[in-house]
């Protein structure tokens, strides 16, 4: 494995921390440097998949709020903000351009990273964007979200996480009365029903009411020099993490990139729910170097 850099980068309201494996300096590297960005996922979500990926230069952070990078302000913190700061760590890196892996709401914050500053990103693999606001269910879709948030305010984690799985892991358009349904026990995943007390889970927290409401700037991703591959994973078919990366890659005229495994493919053990990496990397390292 290339040794790792830590850079410490300050942008407004926020400290990011980010990680540079292998040499930008290299001949042919910066054309090959690929930046894996997760939201509200940190760095540590993609050890497995860097491992698969040594061949070429990996960039990989820690958004504000999560892991090892922190918030000076309590300022909202939405798609746009975390667009903006992957600007400036791209900017930081003294690269030109990158090229972009995006899982869920890294997905997202890369389709707006594209739309704000679309010469800083060759390639952009966005892999299962929970974008509710292109679906035809939009509304009961809203309403669960905020229904998890107002969940965790008033519960707590365990709560509210039961209530996001099955939320995430329902096929088909959602039911009107959803949100009006009996709440899933937390034992059934294995969560605590007590509460903690805490409230500072990024997931649950302001990410539910900001992150699938976003609205893509479909006039910018379409002028973009940019190469933009919407992608699912083979067994998230008719989840809502599958069904909008194909609504989206319809509306933009291309087609949506089946990837092996499941919404967390590329992951090994760090979360207890491996996918399929090094299948997952392969795929990946196809999109990247196709000409």
């Amino acid at each position: 494995m290339p040794d790792i850099e830590t850079r410490v980068l300050e942008v407004p309201g926020a400290r990011l921390r980010y990680d540079i494996r292998g040499d930008l300096s290299a001949p042919g590297a910066a054309e090959r440097t690929v930046f894996l960005i997760g939201s509200p996922m940190d760095a540590a979500g993609f050890g497995t998949l860097v491992g698969h990926l040594t061949d070429r230069p990996v960039v990989t952070y820690d958004p504000r709020h999560t892991g090892r990078s922190e918030r000076t302000d309590d300022s909202e913190v939405t798609p746009d903000v975390h667009a903006d700061d992957l600007h400036r760590v791209i900017k930081d890196l003294g690269l030109p351009a990158v090229n972009v892996f995006g899982s869920s709401g890294g997905a997202i914050n890369g389709l707006a990273l594209v739309a704000a500053h679309p010469e800083q990103v060759r390639i952009l693999v966005a892999h299962e964007p929970p974008t509710v606001s292109v679906l035809p269910d939009r509304k009961q879709l809203e309403a669960a979200c905020r229904d998890i948030h107002q969940t965790y305010l008033r519960d707590g984690m365990g709560a509210a996480m039961a209530k996001f799985i099955a939320l995430t892991g329902h096929t088909g358009e959602l039911p009107e009365d959803w949100s009006e349904r009996p709440a899933p026990d937390p034992a059934t995943f294995g969560l605590p029903a007590e509460d903690d007390g805490s409230r500072d889970d990024p997931l649950l927290g302001t990410a539910m009411l900001t992150v699938p409401s976003y609205e893509l700037d479909f006039d910018a991703l379409a002028a973009a020099p940019t190469r933009i591959h919407l992608a699912a994973g083979s067994e998230s078919e008719g989840q809502l993490t599958a069904r909008a990366p194909r609504e989206i890659a319809g509306r933009l005229g291309s087609e949506l990139v089946v990837f092996p495994s499941h919404h967390g493919g590329f992951l090994g053990d760090e979360y207890g729910m491996p996918g399929q990496p090094a299948a997952f990397a392969e795929k990946l390292k196809e999109l990247l170097d196709a000409r």
